[in-house]
């Protein structure tokens, strides 16, 4: 495996749990928070697993601003990137882990390769800017409505993501 390091924005310890969660079923140690996010841990590895909660109406978590600026001032070609995002469905059916596509663009912008889009039709939402052809950019997860099922989709979406790390 090449090198991975799992990047999180956390304001409740959420985000934080889940990308603990994620590092343990890949088994990947590398697990910081964005505010430790900088140019040297770009240069210093291959795949980046990012996640953001959403607040707002459909905005990343709030360290993650800095982290933007760092991730699009840098060159990610040949670097593969995941991202998972934690939303609340039924209190923000309209914008369900919209901080995720503001983490989808920038790295796009960047040139990384995305991997592990995953399929919308086990969700309950309205709408979500981080949907693109019909897919999430990556794994969405709610859990204060649908905790029950977080354990089953990291699950899926490790065993589809881990072959290309």
């Amino acid at each position: 495996m090449k090198t991975t390091v799992i990047i999180y924005g956390t304001s409740t310890g959420t985000c934080e749990d889940l990308a603990g969660r994620i590092g343990a079923k890949l088994g990947v140690d590398n697990v910081i928070n964005v505010t430790d996010l900088d140019a040297s841990v770009l240069a210093d590895n291959e795949n980046f697993i990012l996640g953001t909660s959403t607040w707002g109406a459909g905005e990343m978590q709030d360290d993650w601003y800095d982290g933007i600026k760092t991730l699009k001032g840098a060159d990610l070609s040949g670097k593969t990137v995941a991202l998972f995002g934690c939303g609340d469905s039924e209190s923000y059916p309209d914008t369900f882990v919209g901080g995720m596509a503001e983490l989808y663009n920038a790295v796009k912008a960047a040139g990384a390769n995305v991997i592990g889009a995953v399929a919308t039709e086990d969700y309950t939402f309205d709408d979500s800017e981080a949907v693109v052809d019909g897919k999430f950019v990556g794994l969405a997860l709610d859990e204060v409505n649908e905790d029950d099922k977080t354990d089953e989709r990291i699950d899926a979406w490790v065993a589809e993501i881990k072959p290309c790390l």
